[in-house]
């Protein structure tokens, strides 16, 4: 076989010869593609990579000046290349998990703090729509974190009407605030 120097085989290709250029292809193609792989731990990539430094190769064909062997050429495009496409996965990576984090934290905050104004402003509502008597007890219990015998002691009444005017609130309250059941729940029952 003979072998054709690299400055003859780019002057072909600079001339458009696309058999030479097809030549060159075919002896170079997979083993850049493994060398790619090697980089790039993923064939598919690698072989996305090798083909556009083919076609790169051909569209510029009349600009690309040489000063080494066509094949350390080739090799360095695909280092260059694959090493550019790392530092661009690593950076999309990078912002991908910035947004996600600041989306989430942000999405989740103003979600949490548009139901909590939600449930204040309905509990406040239905607040309003206890008996006196049983919305002051209520709100000794609750806000004020007092003990029935502590609420029975300071308003002079029994603590078995302390029981049953909060017995009562909790009922009008489950009432009013039924489509917020499970969260009310969970403040009124473990909140005493």
């Amino acid at each position: 076989m003979i072998q054709i120097p690299d400055t003859d085989i780019l002057l072909a290709i600079r001339q458009g010869n696309e058999r030479v250029f097809e030549t060159v292809f075919r002896k170079h193609y997979q083993a850049l593609c493994n060398y790619a792989c090697g980089i790039l731990k993923d064939m598919d990539d690698a072989e996305e990579v090798v083909q556009s430094i083919f076609l790169k190769f051909w569209e510029q064909r009349q600009e690309i000046e040489i000063n080494v062997s066509l094949k350390s050429y080739l090799y360095r495009a695909v280092h260059n290349t694959c090493l550019n496409r790392l530092k661009h996965l690593k950076i999309q990576e990078t912002y991908r998990q910035y947004v996600g984090e600041y989306l989430d934290v942000t999405y989740d905050t103003a979600t949490e703090t548009l139901d909590k104004y939600e449930l204040e402003s309905r509990i406040s509502e239905a607040l309003e729509k206890l008996p006196e008597q049983c919305r002051i007890i209520f709100k000794m219990s609750r806000f004020e974190e007092l003990k029935y015998q502590e609420i029975a002691n300071q308003l002079g009444l029994s603590i078995k009407t302390v029981e049953n005017q909060i017995g009562k609130a909790l009922k009008i309250m489950r009432t009013e605030l039924a489509d917020y059941l499970p969260v009310v729940l969970f403040l009124m029952l473990f909140n005493h």
